[in-house]
């Protein structure tokens, strides 16, 4: 039998969640203590985790950092939060997949049972592709014929938003706003030197113009 942890700090929606769960052939269970909450993950060694964003202490995406650090044990975002920037970060930091509240119960039982079908262990791909660029989110690397270049977090960051948008305009002010949300202050200059950092790293690899800049509207790959 799977068991799935429950980290919700709403406990109406917290044993909603659990019926739920126990109904459909589960074991469950449920983190109403938030003091120590990687202790019991590690403890409870469960085959996949549904996680708020919104909680007391850590918040729910600090918390996925945390955890994919030890465990690539699948996790499921469950939130209030239904931005696009809110999914992207998400699953920037290592979620496998983002729902929103109020959720529909069986989607969020088939995507359940569909990540738990991937097995325990192969949660977070390794990479993300794009025109055979692969970008390795964990590593902080970005490999192109068998050349490697180190990514600062900013850069990893800019660079993520492009591949899991491929051939679609992202506006500066996006990026901007993406990082303002993940803890990185950033203005329109420092925006333009990371860029042109991120451009040289590229052309090192024998990447030029991998990046296409659009005036006046943003950046796209």
């Amino acid at each position: 039998m799977y068991k799935i942890l429950i980290i919700e700090d709403d406990e109406i929606i917290r044993e909603e969640l659990k019926l739920l769960l126990s109904n459909a052939g589960y074991s469950v269970e449920c983190i109403a203590d938030f003091d120590d909450v990687i202790g019991q993950v590690k403890a409870d060694g469960p085959d996949l985790i549904l996680l708020d964003v919104n909680l007391p202490g850590q918040d729910g995406y600090r918390l996925c950092t945390s955890i994919r650090s030890f465990t690539a044990t699948p996790i499921l975002f469950i939130t209030g939060r239904n931005t696009a920037m809110d999914e992207l970060q998400a699953l920037t930091l290592g979620g496998d997949d983002f729902i929103s509240k109020p959720y529909n119960i069986p989607v969020m039982l088939a995507r359940i049972s569909l990540l738990l079908k991937k097995g325990k262990g192969n949660g977070q791909p390794d990479y993300v592709e794009y025109r055979g660029v692969k970008l390795k989110p964990v590593a902080g690397t970005l490999l192109f014929d068998c050349k490697e270049a180190e990514l600062t977090k900013t850069e990893l960051k800019i660079l993520y938003v492009l591949f899991t948008r491929p051939g679609k305009i992202v506006s500066r002010l996006d990026l901007i706003e993406y990082l303002w949300d993940n803890g990185i202050h950033m203005d329109d200059n420092t925006l333009s030197v990371n860029m042109m950092r991120i451009r040289g790293k590229l052309r090192e690899l024998g990447l030029d113009n991998f990046i296409q800049t659009k005036r006046g509207m943003g950046y796209k790959i």
